[in-house]
């Protein structure tokens, strides 16, 4: 194509070649190429029925809204309220939407002392509170595995032990959630750009964006993203009504959900929910970039082990021993 074709093009609002396919893929345009290719604009509607139809779904202006990375902060204000009222209509409580930013300097990471977690799952029950997971059916963003000692085989621990009995005798345990990867495949393979990773390292995913394909969850080699089936059911009593847009915020049905280190809690400087609840303090969260964190020491002086690390995903969470 000739320069001054292109030009022309470009100045009367022409899209060429090189433009459509260096540009973002949004999900309108990722749902409308998909749907036209397979009927046309008919199958448009049909498509996006599961999505707009049910309670707890979507609504025309929700899916219509532009990308998170180009809203001006009145269209956010907006936003946030209309999620408010939609909360308010369906749950009956009022809820407290924000859009906390991440703070400068800050770069967050975890670490858990394997030696002292008895198992109790205190981390997963503070967990579902905070963030406003369903509870029928139930969603768990922390899995605790039972593990005989010695073994590192995943496949052969157990999730579903009962947590009266803890701690076994001659077995160990490992929680394991989003370890918040520096080179996450999850983020990857989103065909809409609904997931992506904040300057502080925690990766979020925008619920109204989110299209339900569920290949981030195919990616992620820690089972650390939940699929929303069904409206979320939770008692008025638990919810949480200090949410964030971006994290514990009532998602709608046919999402995929996931940990994102509490990141209304954290970015108010407090620390998640799961460290909070934590009875024996196996549980050290920071600012890595801090040398004198106590996340910081963790790393420089302690026997580290990094799960599934040929994986290559370069977490931020890690698992330690006292000795």
């Amino acid at each position: 194509m000739s320069n001054q074709h292109e030009k022309k093009t470009r100045g009367a609002g022409i899209r060429t070649l090189d433009q459509i396919t260096d540009a973002p893929l949004d999900r309108r345009s990722f749902i409308k190429i998909g749907t036209a290719a397979a009927a046309g604009a008919a199958a448009l509607g049909w498509a996006l029925s599961p999505l707009l139809d049910a309670e707890g779904s979507i609504t025309i202006d929700e899916f219509l809204q532009r990308h998170y990375e180009r809203l001006n902060a009145d269209e956010m204000q907006a936003i946030l309220r209309r999620i408010e009222d939609d909360i308010s209509a369906r749950y009956g409580v009022q809820a407290n939407l924000s859009d906390p930013k991440p703070l400068p300097g800050v770069e967050y990471a975890y670490a858990l002392n394997i030696g002292r977690c008895i198992g109790c799952r205190r981390c997963v029950e503070a967990c579902m509170r905070e963030n406003n997971t369903s509870r029928d059916p139930e969603i768990q963003y922390i899995r605790v595995l039972e593990m005989e000692k010695g073994s590192l085989d995943l496949e052969k621990s157990d999730h579903y032990y009962d947590p009266e009995t803890v701690p076994q005798k001659d077995t160990y345990y490992m929680p394991v959630q989003c370890h918040q990867c520096s080179k996450a495949p999850c983020t990857k393979v989103c065909p809409v750009n609904a997931t992506w990773q904040e300057p502080d390292g925690i990766i979020v995913v925008d619920y109204n964006w989110c299209i339900g394909c569920r290949y981030c969850m195919a990616a992620c080699p820690y089972w650390a993203r939940r699929f929303n089936y069904t409206t979320p059911l939770i008692p008025v009593g638990e919810i949480t009504t200090d949410m964030t847009y971006l994290g514990n915020r009532i998602r709608p049905r046919g999402v995929v959900e996931k940990c994102t280190f509490c990141l209304g809690r954290v970015r108010r400087g407090l620390n998640p929910a799961c460290v909070e609840a934590c009875p024996t303090g196996s549980r050290v969260f920071g600012n890595v970039l801090d040398p004198g964190s106590p996340i910081n020491y963790i790393l420089r002086e302690k026997r580290v082990y990094i799960l599934k690390e040929d994986a290559g995903t370069i977490p931020r969470f890690y698992y330690f021993f006292d000795k």
